[in-house]
């Protein structure tokens, strides 16, 4: 009797054992297999996390049975990191309280503020328009003496740190922040020292970064505009014209070449027709090209055009007559090539 007793005793103990071993695992054990980028949404419920979790899960039954025994109910949108052997206790945990990962943002080269908006709604929950309307804020613009068309300038290229739910309003109130940390003491006085303003340095910037994509060349091509402003001469940047032509055509038309017919376009962004800086950037300046201002090359060019027999980069000349031959060659060149738009 007392044989059996023990031995039943003994059964029951495994049983008891085994069921708090499994419910143990169920809470603390390895659930997730590998790791993953969890998107949650505003309009995501339990059920909806149940699904996307359950694909890389051990244990996708009991994600829900864990929640509601931490009675975590209420669902916070975020980006979050899910690590190859965490436990549906650490998942639940970390959604509960929104513990997500911040994301790189990066941007370059953008023309428009239309454009940059569609890169960065790729990278965040936030949505173009919602972007768009933040930097078009009137109130936003006139404490920062900007408008719509200067507002990209506040957008310095570089990868950030964001939230995945950052409001379009915090989003842009950092990159002005960024803005504002990027113009230190040193390079306030280099523009004071050139004799211009934060703004007419990046529209002056946004010239170079259309000229030439070589790091190299941007303080000599800066060089050759400062010239030309220092001595009351038209700027003269084919950039300026393609900028004019696409404000009447649109943005996604191409200009291969630009034509005579183009340099009669009624635009003060036309530095062929109006002296002195546009009115504001033409494209959204790197860092390269602001610097590029900022330590310009110091010397005699006045003219540029594109070296054919080292495509990407320029020949420079300080004589109309140097010049015009440099510019005969990239014709003929473009005429045989039967670039003619």
């Amino acid at each position: 009797m007392k044989k059996k007793i023990a031995i039943i005793a003994a059964i029951t103990f495994i049983g008891i054992a085994v069921v708090v071993f499994t419910y143990y695992q169920n809470i603390f054990g390895e659930a997730i297999n590998k790791e993953t980028v969890l998107f949650v949404h505003e309009t995501d419920n339990l059920t909806d996390l149940d699904k996307k979790i359950a694909p890389i899960s051990n244990r996708p039954n009991y994600f829900l049975w864990v929640a509601s025994k931490k009675s975590f109910t209420k669902v916070k949108p975020g980006r979050y990191v899910l690590k190859k052997g965490m436990s549906n206790n650490d998942v639940v945990n970390m959604l509960r309280i929104g513990n997500q990962t911040a994301v790189s943002v990066s941007f370059n080269n953008q023309d428009t503020l239309e454009k940059f908006a569609g890169r960065i709604a790729e990278q965040i929950a936030t949505d173009s328009i919602a972007i768009l309307n933040s930097f078009r804020n009137e109130k936003f613009l006139k404490e920062n003496n900007l408008t719509e068309k200067s507002a990209l300038q506040i957008c310095i290229p570089n990868s950030y740190q964001f939230y995945w739910t950052v409001s379009a309003d915090q989003f842009r109130d950092k990159l002005l922040n960024e803005y504002k940390r990027f113009w230190s003491k040193n390079r306030l006085a280099k523009a004071k020292a050139l004799n211009m303003t934060q703004s007419e340095v990046i529209t002056l910037a946004s010239i170079v970064q259309k000229e030439t994509a070589k790091k190299i060349e941007k303080p000599i091509v800066a060089g050759l505009y400062l010239n030309r402003l220092r001595d009351g001469w038209p700027l003269q940047a084919d950039p300026t014209v393609i900028y004019a032509i696409k404000e009447v055509k649109g943005q996604d038309f191409v200009v291969k070449r630009v034509l005579n017919v183009d340099l009669e376009i009624n635009s003060p962004y036309n530095t062929y027709k109006y002296r002195g800086l546009p009115p504001t950037l033409i494209s959204m300046p790197d860092i390269s090209s602001i610097d590029g201002v900022l330590n310009y090359k110091d010397h005699n060019y006045y003219y540029m055009c594109v070296d054919i027999d080292n495509f990407g980069y320029h020949k420079f000349a300080n004589s109309l007559a140097q010049h015009n031959r440099n510019a005969r060659e990239y014709q003929a060149w473009l005429n045989k090539n039967g670039v003619n738009r």
